[in-house]
């Protein structure tokens, strides 16, 4: 339950950073609703990712792994969707914020899993 709730809050500092560097991702409201895509956000990446990823598989393993940004784009962009579909104010305008939303969400998830440890002192990935 503690990593689900860290994975929540990387998720939400992460959108929340989104928002503010990239042009063309924007929200209406406070922190509670960068909470509520975030959580969003975790469930597109646990429920539609995977599948997405396994079905990509080619593309990401001649990409190297690169092709993995453009999965994250199309699930921030999902993000987007769904969240309007629910009445949430957050709004991705095309695929190119989309794909630099995900690299800031990405850089800033990868840097604060980083810092956080575990009581054991183990890095959490």
């Amino acid at each position: 339950m503690r990593y689900l709730l860290l994975r929540l809050i990387i998720n939400a500092i992460g959108l929340y950073a989104a928002t503010r560097l990239v042009p063309g991702i924007s929200y209406e409201g406070d922190w509670v609703t960068i909470v509520i895509v975030a959580f969003i956000f975790g469930l597109m990446n646990a429920l539609v990712r995977p599948i997405l990823t396994f079905l990509t598989c080619p593309l990401v393993a001649l990409t190297l792994g690169l092709f993995i940004f453009v999965i994250n784009a199309i699930m921030l962009a999902l993000t987007g969707w769904l969240a309007g579909q629910f009445g949430i104010a957050f709004r991705v305008a095309d695929f190119t914020a989309a794909f630099l939303g995900a690299v800031v969400i990405s850089v800033i998830s990868f840097l604060l899993t980083m810092l956080i440890h575990d009581d054991d002192g183990r890095r959490r990935s």
